[in-house]
């Protein structure tokens, strides 16, 4: 995929507002909600993927681990772009943060 991670995500923002049937603070709410299902479903996998539920056994990979943390991210960058039309910039600038936070060079 060559286009940029916040293009696709102002897409996705834009199918879904075009999709939603709710007032736009309920779907801001619902956007920040959908954060936790995904999340369960990073758990559901971990523990599938280690066989910790021994009803179940393991059914779930790695790689299913991988997807659905790559499903929190979009969720998260999805509920931030319908937080603020200026996601790209805000993430940038919190990242940068903790970058420099990480190198000990801020607060």
């Amino acid at each position: 995929m060559n286009t940029h991670p916040w293009d696709t995500v102002d897409h996705l923002h834009a199918w879904l507002d075009s999709a939603t049937g709710v007032p736009p603070e309920q779907d801001l709410l619902l956007r920040m909600l959908k954060l936790s299902e995904e999340v369960g479903e990073v758990s559901r996998a971990v523990i599938g993927a280690t066989g910790q539920n021994p009803r179940k056994g393991v059914t779930h990979s790695w790689q299913d681990v991988e997807a659905e943390l790559c499903d929190v991210i979009v969720t998260a960058m999805v509920a931030l772009r319908t937080l603020t039309p200026d996601a790209a910039a805000v993430f940038d600038g919190h990242l940068h943060r903790i970058a420099e936070r990480s190198a000990g060079t801020g607060s």
